[in-house]
């Protein structure tokens, strides 16, 4: 069964930082921020939810990235994001959370530039297919952990 291997929060920016637990609000994550509040944040993308796998195939290419370098709030593993589409409803920890859109990767990411030169947005990026992760919208506040299940409820019509 998918779970949730790690919960990110900053104060704005990359890389976010583990935190044991948090609650998920109505207004995204506890203790977590946005540094350009006019791109993220808005109603539909309150939880930004990365795969693991992801992650793990862009270091094992040598990015040196890690979970939560991303921007992710909650890093999920056993969930491919192929599998993901807007209108799906998961539990996240004891919250409900709506997927809403792939989220486009960003120069923010070019921190993580490849030791070659290359950026990180090709590698990551693809429209149809939420590589680079998605966003989310609260359904249901809760508390979310690691090792917390990581759910597909039903997906909305």
């Amino acid at each position: 069964m998918p779970d949730i291997i790690q919960v990110n929060v900053s104060r704005g920016g990359v890389p976010k930082r583990a935190v044991e637990e948090a609650m998920i609000t109505r207004h995204g994550i506890e203790g977590d921020a946005w540094a350009h509040p006019r791109i993220h944040g808005g109603p539909r993308k309150k939880v930004l939810v990365m795969a693991a796998e992801i992650v793990d195939e862009l270091a094992a290419a040598g990015f040196p990235v890690f979970y939560g370098a991303l921007g992710e709030n909650l890093t999920v593993r056993g969930s491919l994001p192929e599998e993901w589409r807007p209108g799906q409803v998961w539990q996240a920890g004891d919250a409900l959370i709506e997927m809403t859109e792939i989220r486009i990767p960003c120069g923010t990411l070019d921190v993580y530039r490849h030791p070659s030169g290359r950026d990180i947005q090709g590698p990551m990026y693809n429209a149809t297919v939420a590589r680079s992760g998605m966003y989310a919208s609260v359904h249901t506040p809760g508390r979310v952990s690691a090792g917390a299940p990581f759910e597909l409820l039903y997906e909305c019509a």
